[in-house]
């Protein structure tokens, strides 16, 4: 499991023209799922994500979590985050979970996301979304689990 971590002043998900989900200052969350990846998994990676240490205290260092400053955090699925470009010019996707087992264990790690953070948006699995944000920083982590 993967999750691409952008700190950011807003966000916002867009589908057919429509905002779907938005946040203030938080955490964008870009989530690729692999084969082999489960519940324990998203625990695991909610356990890191929502404790990270990427927000200024008020000092100026990284020091507080989204958790610590109240912020949001809007997840987006990101089936590409499980791309092999090790070789060739064009992506492999051997690796990433079917579509089915995704969209299950995306749903999982999204409700208990929700039942752990207060101020929580998500995009829509499987749709064409367009991404906006501002990058705060710009601070961007990959972390995986």
């Amino acid at each position: 499991m993967k999750a691409l971590l952008q700190r950011v002043s807003e966000a916002r998900v867009t589908v057919a023209g429509d905002c779907v989900a938005e946040i203030g200052p938080g955490l964008l969350v870009l989530l690729g799922l692999d084969q082999g990846d489960d519940e324990a998994s998203a625990r695991r990676m909610l356990d890191k994500l929502l404790a990270y240490r990427l927000f200024a205290d008020e000092a100026g260092r990284m020091n507080c979590s989204v958790a610590d400053i109240d912020g949001g955090v809007l997840l987006v699925s990101q089936f590409t985050l499980s791309a092999d470009t090790r070789k060739g010019l064009r992506p492999g996707f051997s690796a990433a979970m079917p579509p089915a087992e995704a969209e299950r264990l995306y749903r999982y790690t999204l409700e208990q996301l929700a039942r752990r953070h207060p101020k929580v948006a998500a995009g829509r699995f499987g749709a064409d979304m367009q991404v906006s944000l501002v990058n705060d920083g710009p601070v961007t982590f990959l972390l995986e689990v």
